[in-house]
């Protein structure tokens, strides 16, 4: 039984069908915030091929219009779950295309917030949520009521903002409730999924510690033993202490030092997870492999790939020198993938569009040996924090910075060689020892430096100077699908620069990228 199964079968669940809204993962990630178990999947998705039965269907929004001849649609058999069903935006076009089809281009597009005026005050849907303020994000909007429905809730330019259907649990509203520029949507979506879908609010990771760990004993059995990938980052880390709590001393942590890592990231990562958290730990050094596997490549997606390759490659040699007691092969590989990882990077999770592709979840060879174990998969940044500490991992480790698969890889644009890959690794040392000692890691998400495949010229002494350029980047996100730029000041930018610039050789030039996510991703490549 997959992750998904195994908790949407014992957690109430919220089925979200995506149309490919930029907001779709929001929707999943409110409804957890209220401790309601929500699972995301495609809008085509068969309910025939569900092992389970959701407490309620939430239809996304999309960037489609539902007229066109290439639209996406639902299954019909949603409406044969007899559960309750809200949809959002297009989501609300698709249950009016359904009932009539009554949707069209609007006169003009609407993206902003937009008052609400909630016409009928006694629908659950709306409790606690009148005259309140909404983000619109359409071009196309009803022209008429759907067969079946009334109006429920109106704006200024949406006659139809909200409608409920006259008989059964069916509504739809024009705007976004899952965003924060919307004041009472997380209210909105309360209403829905406990007051509506009447979903019991057990969702934590109290619980989920629990089940996830009887899920890897039923998976692994008795006597298989599993290895796993670690990098020393929270994820990892914490998939490594579940797995170890699952299954003792059958579970094998590997650290592949890659040559992409921070400095003295091998080392440190040792200390702190055989001394501290008693996993079993061994570093491999295949630095010269995966650098030469590397050469001439400067494709972030190439590099993503032959990164994502040479570590199974590296895990599958190592797996055969590892004899097991009873003298069985090693069957599993853990990894520390996350929601944010699957949803960024497959398809499957609707017809979001593919940003790039994450090594631990798109870079894996084909043909590989080991089965996955991925029991993380489910769970956002915040909750795996939330998990790691219930499992006794240290509050500095939890809350260390995430850290790529691909490493320095993916934050050295262009080739990918060791004198680049030292002046990214010296230059972000300092910019992460200046964070810490200004007092403000814990205020930021996440804080590297690139090294950028650019050249400037520069003047050090009384010399000319032709060298490269760093570009910094620090972020303040809870979830790491959507992300604001931190606001250093400045004479902690003008602080780093000066030490990069005189203590990194090679580097001219330092510049800090101001970039939200989106439309920028955190990382550069």
């Amino acid at each position: 039984m997959s992750a998904v199964e195994q908790v949407s079968g014992i957690f109430d669940t919220i089925l979200v069908l995506d149309f490919g809204s930029q907001y779709s993962h929001l929707i999943t990630r409110r409804l957890r915030e209220f401790n309601i178990y929500a699972e995301m999947l495609p809008c085509t998705q068969k309910i025939s091929e569900l092992s389970w039965k959701p407490k309620g269907v939430i239809l996304s929004g999309g960037p489609y219009s539902v007229y066109a001849d290439d639209a996406p649609h639902v299954d019909p058999a949603v409406f044969d779950l007899n559960v309750p069903i809200l949809g959002i935006c297009y989501g609300m076009q698709e249950l009016a295309w359904l009932n009539g089809k009554k949707v069209g281009r609007g006169e003009k597009r609407e993206y902003g917030p937009a008052t609400l005026n909630v016409e009928d005050q006694s629908n659950p849907l709306f409790k606690g949520v009148d005259h309140s303020t909404v983000w619109m994000s359409h071009g196309d909007k009803l022209n008429g009521l759907p067969d079946g429905f009334v109006t429920i809730a109106t704006s200024d330019n949406s006659p139809y903002c909200g409608i409920a259907h006259e008989s059964k649990p069916i509504y739809g509203i024009q705007f976004h409730p899952e965003v924060t520029h919307s004041t009472h949507g997380k209210q909105l979506l309360k209403n829905f999924a406990v007051d509506i879908c009447h979903a019991a609010q057990n969702w934590t990771m109290e619980n989920f510690i629990e089940t996830e760990i009887q899920r890897i004993r039923d998976l692994v059995g008795p006597t298989a033993e599993v290895i796993g990938a670690v990098s020393g980052g929270v994820d990892s880390t914490v998939a490594s202490k579940l797995m170890t709590e699952a299954i003792g001393d059958r579970f094998h942590a590997i650290l592949v030092d890659n040559g992409v890592l921070r400095l003295n990231e091998a080392k440190n990562v040792k200390k702190i997870l055989t001394e501290g958290l008693g996993i079993d730990l061994t570093v491999i050094d295949a630095s010269k492999e995966f650098l030469g596997n590397l050469k001439g490549v400067t494709d972030p997606e190439k590099k993503r790939k032959i990164i994502g390759n040479t570590f199974i490659r590296v895990f599958e040699r190592e797996a055969e020198r590892i004899q097991p007691k009873d003298g069985q092969e090693i069957q599993f590989l853990l990894q520390g993938t996350l929601y944010p990882d699957v949803i960024e990077s497959i398809s499957f999770k609707g017809p979001s569009q593919t940003i790039k592709t994450h090594h631990n979840v798109g870079g894996l060879l084909d043909n590989m040996k080991l089965k996955l174990i991925e029991p993380l998969r489910e769970l956002f940044k915040d909750e795996v924090r939330h998990l790691g500490e219930l499992l006794g991992i240290s509050h500095e480790l939890v809350w260390r910075h995430p850290f790529p698969g691909p490493g320095l890889a993916i934050r050295v644009l262009g080739e990918v060689t060791e004198s680049q890959v030292a002046i990214a690794r010296n230059a972000d040392a300092i910019y992460i020892e200046e964070i810490r000692k200004a007092g403000i890691y814990n205020n930021i998400s996440q804080a590297f430096a690139c090294l950028l495949p650019v050249k400037s010229v520069g003047a050090m002494g009384d010399q000319r100077t032709y060298e490269q350029v760093i570009a910094l980047r620090a972020i303040e996100t809870t979830d790491f699908m959507t992300a604001d730029w931190y606001p250093f000041e400045h004479s902690f930018l003008k602080k780093v620069a000066s030490r990069i610039v005189n203590e990194v050789d090679g580097v001219a030039r330092v510049t800090y990228d101001i970039t939200s996510k989106p439309p920028a991703t955190v990382e550069w490549e």
